[in-house]
């Protein structure tokens, strides 16, 4: 049984069989899936998910793509959000450098913001950081006391020890898979195993052998199959280890 632990089913991709796509998570052995947010909107859709749906839990937040349309109000609609009985960590919040949809200033001031109102909270937070690394490491070493973990991680093996000596988590995408990946397998290869999650970021990313399609949580077991060659262990390790991880991590009983 597999826990997607960062996925987008309320992304506009999924909107002509997203219902029917749900219905067969259990028969493919997806057990849990947290809908991760990316917007004030997306955070009410992922909880409505939520409500619909036993195994879906919910994370909200605002991410760096659209810190600029955060108000100074944001902030507390989304700790009203967070005392859904479902609503399990704040994100995905961090660090945009690549596209920088939103001012690199306002990013920042958004992240801190964030990161405040889950101390305040006290619930995990899901981290985004691309082409931000020195600038993300500098802002969270001032939050230690959060469980955090770094999504879709693809950095490389110093930079995982610095994020792991902090106590926090790092998880992995269909990205592992992909030839070029040569840093994010040496990750995978020496994280601890109680340190680890398995993710799918759907409809993005689309593992080894389906790469290029609309991804979905069907797919988790590509990622899983591969971490369990890396790692040397067997699939079913890696399914429960991650699993583990992933509810201990997300207080899901």
């Amino acid at each position: 049984m597999y826990f997607d632990t960062h996925a987008h089913y309320d992304d506009e991709r999924f909107n002509e069989d997203r219902d029917e796509l749900l219905q067969t998570m259990a028969a493919a052995g997806i057990s849990l899936i947290l809908n991760a947010a990316s917007s004030l909107e997306s955070s009410k859709i992922a909880l409505s998910l939520a409500d619909k749906y036993p195994f879906i839990y919910a994370s909200v937040g605002v991410h760096p793509h659209d810190a600029k349309d955060m108000t100074d109000n944001t902030a507390a609609e989304l700790e009203k959000l967070l005392l859904h009985e479902k609503a399990k960590a704040v994100g995905e919040i961090g660090l945009d450098y690549h596209y920088d949809h939103s001012p690199r200033d306002i990013q920042r001031a958004r992240f801190r913001e964030q990161l405040e109102l889950a101390r305040h909270a006290k619930k995990p937070v899901i981290i985004h950081e691309r082409e931000a690394l020195p600038d993300m490491l500098d802002i969270i070493k001032d939050f230690t006391d959060l469980n955090g973990v770094v999504h879709c991680f693809s950095g490389s093996w110093e930079t995982a020890k610095i994020i792991l000596k902090m106590g926090w988590n790092l998880s992995f995408t269909g990205v592992v898979t992909y030839k070029n990946a040569r840093k994010s397998r040496e990750v995978v290869e020496n994280i601890p195993s109680d340190r680890y999650m398995l993710e799918t970021d759907c409809p993005y990313l689309s593992p080894e052998p389906v790469r290029g399609r609309r991804n979905s949580s069907l797919n988790l077991p590509h990622i899983a199959e591969f971490v369990a060659m890396v790692r040397g262990v067997s699939v079913e390790e890696v399914a429960a280890t991650s699993m583990e991880n992933g509810k201990k991590f997300f207080g899901i009983i």
